[in-house]
């Protein structure tokens, strides 16, 4: 063995040993952190907080942008409430009773919100529409009837709906592909807010639905002008004299609110952003519906560059009153909000004339609502149904 081999094998074995050495503290360094018995590891590690579903108990719980709305979080009872003057107090025969926790629509158990009704499709209703129909031979599909469906679905101010019967349910509904139908009508709205049918309207109507027709190889038949056009004045002179929204305005005491603020005392009682700036919303129970009630401030305001500085000195607390049911309890609900901002705000409470809303005028408020759903419900056209919905809008 030469001294060049001698010299490498030392080499060799020194790394050799270096590695050994560094292996074995490795070992013993990961021992070191690791847990000292099988038990410990198996411990169960800390919980995270997570957020609890709102409840009806005595604690107060986080509120989330899709609860549902309500009212009972904010006492309203007189003896509980600071009154600040006769123009805020509202009396306690004009608030609604508040629901008893059994009342509400939550699963106990595990604590999710209430479900959503789903709100109708719009119908064709003899009631409020002059209904033309298209008489065709055999069956036409949903496929042919969407192509050819006119490209907008109104005649001047007034929308018009488009149904078919379907061959296998005999239901009637809108075109849907995959689906063969045997009938054909379509209607158009009598009267809106904006006044009733005239005959230019109608002429619009005829005119599109006859091209639609001609597409689809049907024959329409529609009904007489004159008549579409004196029912349209009849029901229109019914509804201007049953059409109500209720406005109660808050005006700032003092110094003018942050939006930020009017924001968050709203939000407590189920308030959400609507889709226009400067309006909260108190979503409705049925899925799609119009609101419960709105609040609306100053929409350029509420769009400023810097919308933390942003203040409002009025807000409109509105109700519709054609758009939901009585049963949903609205002029309670229109009453418990407007009174519970009045005072976190410190508001001056007026009507939409600015004249102060004082607490005798809730109760015959109430009796007159009372009277127009009466009336409303008698002409087959309650609040909150679909055809009422469609009148009043």
């Amino acid at each position: 063995m030469n001294t060049l081999q001698f010299w490498l094998g030392i080499v060799g074995a020194a790394v050799l040993v270096v590695l050994v050495g560094h292996y074995i503290w490795q070992a013993r360094r990961a021992a070191a952190m690791s847990p000292r018995s099988p038990e410990s590891r198996l411990a169960p590690a800390p919980q995270a907080r997570t957020a609890q579903e709102p409840t009806f108990g005595a604690a107060p719980a986080p509120r989330g942008p899709a609860m549902e709305p309500r009212f009972d979080d904010v006492p309203l009872r007189e003896a509980d409430l600071p009154v600040l003057d006769d123009e805020i107090a509202v009396p306690a025969d004009a608030l609604p009773a508040r629901p008893a926790p059994s009342a509400v629509r939550v699963d106990p158990e595990i604590g999710l919100p209430p479900l959503r009704r789903h709100a109708y499709v719009p119908r064709i209703d003899a009631l409020i529409d002059g209904i033309a129909s298209l008489g065709f031979e055999g069956r036409i599909s949903g496929e042919t009837l969407l192509q050819h469906l006119p490209t907008t679905r109104r005649a001047g101010g007034k929308p018009f709906l488009i149904e078919a019967r379907d061959v296998v349910s005999g239901d009637w509904e809108a075109p849907q592909p995959n689906a063969w139908y045997d009938e054909v009508q379509a209607g158009v709205q009598l009267a809106n807010r904006v006044g009733p049918i005239n005959e230019i309207e109608y002429s619009e109507f005829v005119q599109k639905i006859q091209a639609f027709a001609d597409a689809i190889g049907a024959m329409p038949d529609f009904p007489d002008m004159l008549d579409v056009v004196a029912r349209g004045r009849e029901l229109d002179a019914f509804a201007s004299g049953h059409d109500a929204q209720l406005a109660m305005r808050l005006r700032a005491r003092k110094a003018a609110w942050p939006i930020g603020w009017v924001a968050q005392h709203a939000a407590r009682h189920g308030f959400i952003p609507g889709a226009t700036a400067g309006r909260l919303v108190l979503p409705s129970s049925e899925e799609g519906a119009p609101p419960m009630l709105a609040l609306q401030f100053d929409a350029q305001a509420a769009m400023a560059d810097n919308a933390r500085d942003a203040q409002v000195a009025e807000i409109t607390l509105m109700f519709d009153v054609p758009q939901t049911p009585a049963s949903d309890e609205p002029y309670n609900a229109w009453c418990a909000a407007g009174q519970a901002l009045a005072i976190a705000l410190d508001a001056q409470v007026s009507d939409d004339q600015d004249q102060p809303l004082k607490p005798a005028a809730f109760p015959q408020i109430g009796e007159d609502l009372a009277q127009l759903y009466a009336e409303l419900s008698e002409r087959d056209l309650a609040a909150g149904s679909l055809a009422a919905r469609r009148l009043f809008s």
